[in-house]
């Protein structure tokens, strides 16, 4: 498959974090993405906007695309605009762009550009009805510059895959209007006990991304201070939000509610999971497990499964992508990992092998769409994300928010509609590993 360009662009961005300040080019190759600062003010304005304007230029230096600053909204042009792969919105405040540059902006979202609103992105644009459904939530109150513990609710988009379970750290934290949780993909929220002034009711989104009209969206209520953008773990949750704004990195950002965990990279979610066949899983102190030896296979055994949708992230160890690993679903409980094999249905992810058998495909039986497959793959050592949707005998997977495969289930000595789930540890030269592993039981249907 021809992914080995993209994984190598996208390893070396995701390796380098700090830099020197570079100069913009005029213009940009195909090669390298551009990425427009635009941090116009028309209401209260941050004293930490030059801070943030120098840490995204650095990022930019070293993580590979070149970074153009403005706060003159005449930038805001279609002609102008399709020279960038994503723009942020640094802190603006109020009313920033006229009529004719707003619908140049929303052309160029429709068109397949890339947003990051960064914290006063939110007490922007009030009375734009496309900007609000873009940035997600508008901006209500906040309370006094405190520390507070932010809870990641999911690790494998490239703003948050580094960052621990929770991320205490002080900012100004924002309410908002509204909770964006049903329309958006949330990536962290605040934990309101952990410190005052929280309006939220408990759900307290503060971070999250989406699809958008056609385009991709990010937004991020931290960032007030100074002190942030110096901050390394703030730096990266930046810089994850511009590969994946310019489409440099994949993920799901759908909205994901209703889910319940199987494993939460806690010890105590591991009390329903058994070990089938030789090998292992070890589990780290981030919560992630990663295969060790086999051939075998960790299996759910907590309960039978006939309808529902099955999400979990992943990601391989070795440069090449040559690390075999699956997910299993369908097959009835046993201590034989080969019961699953014979019975069930693999959901493969090492990426060298014949399109039946490689990432997406249903195991020996049907490729994925090789190249919708190709443009949602990130590369070993980036996290994935599955979604695995079994409805009667029909059986879909997601890669990273991307559909690449739809198969049926013809044979009578097989069935989908009961049956477990489990993730293969394949060999001793094969290390893949798993985190948040996650369910939705869905309506039963026929088919």
């Amino acid at each position: 498959m021809n992914t080995t360009g993209r994984w190598t662009t996208a390893v070396v961005g995701a390796a380098l974090l700090l830099g020197c300040v570079s100069q913009p080019a005029v213009s940009h190759s195909a090669d390298t993405e551009r990425v427009l600062v635009f941090s116009k003010t028309a209401g209260f304005r941050h004293d930490s906007i030059p801070d943030g304007v120098a840490a995204v230029k650095q990022l930019g230096e070293t993580g590979g695309f070149t970074v153009d600053a403005t706060e003159d909204a005449n930038a805001f042009t279609p002609k102008n605009l399709r020279r960038y792969d994503a723009v942020v919105f640094l802190s603006t405040t109020g009313d920033v762009l006229d009529p004719t540059q707003q619908r140049a902006f929303e052309g160029y979202i429709r068109q397949g550009g890339g947003y990051v609103g960064i914290h006063a992105a939110a007490d922007t644009e009030y009375d734009w009805a496309f900007y609000g459904g873009l940035v997600g939530a508008y901006f209500q109150s906040h309370p006094a510059i405190q520390p507070a513990t932010v809870v990641v609710e999911d690790r494998a988009h490239p703003s948050t895959s580094e960052l621990s379970p929770t991320w205490n750290r002080t900012d100004e934290w924002y309410n908002y209007r509204s909770d964006p949780r049903e329309q958006v993909h949330v990536l962290a929220a605040l934990d309101e006990s952990s410190y005052t002034g929280g309006t939220m009711n408990g759900d307290h989104p503060i971070a999250w991304c989406q699809d958008y009209q056609g385009g991709r969206a990010f937004y991020t209520g931290l960032g007030h201070t100074k002190e942030s953008y110096a901050d390394p773990a703030f730096r990266g949750h930046l810089l994850g939000a511009i590969r994946y704004a310019t489409g440099d990195a994949q993920a799901d950002c759908r909205p994901e509610n209703g889910y319940r965990p199987l494993f939460d990279g806690t010890a105590e979610s591991l009390a329903d999971w058994r070990q089938a066949g030789p090998g292992s899983f070890i589990r780290s102190d981030d919560g992630t497990l990663t295969s060790s030896g086999g051939m075998g296979m960790l299996w759910y055994a907590g309960q039978d499964l006939g309808s529902y949708s099955l999400k979990l992230d992943w990601k391989m160890a070795g440069a090449t992508g040559d690390d075999n690993s699956g997910v299993f679903v369908g097959f009835p409980p046993s201590d034989d990992p080969w019961s699953a094999v014979d019975n069930g249905y693999e959901i493969q992810i090492d990426a060298t092998d014949v399109p039946e058998k490689t990432t997406g495909s249903v195991y020996g039986f049907r490729s994925a769409d090789l190249k919708k497959r190709d443009r949602a793959l990130n590369p070993p050592g980036e996290w994935n994300t599955y979604e695995i949707r079994v409805e009667g005998e029909r059986l879909r997977v997601w890669l990273n928010g991307v559909r690449i495969n739809d198969f049926t289930n013809t044979d009578p000595a097989r069935s989908l509609r009961d049956g477990h789930v489990g993730i293969q540890n394949h060999g001793a030269d094969d290390r893949v590993s798993f985190r948040d592993i996650r369910i939705k039981e869905l309506p039963v249907k026929g088919g």
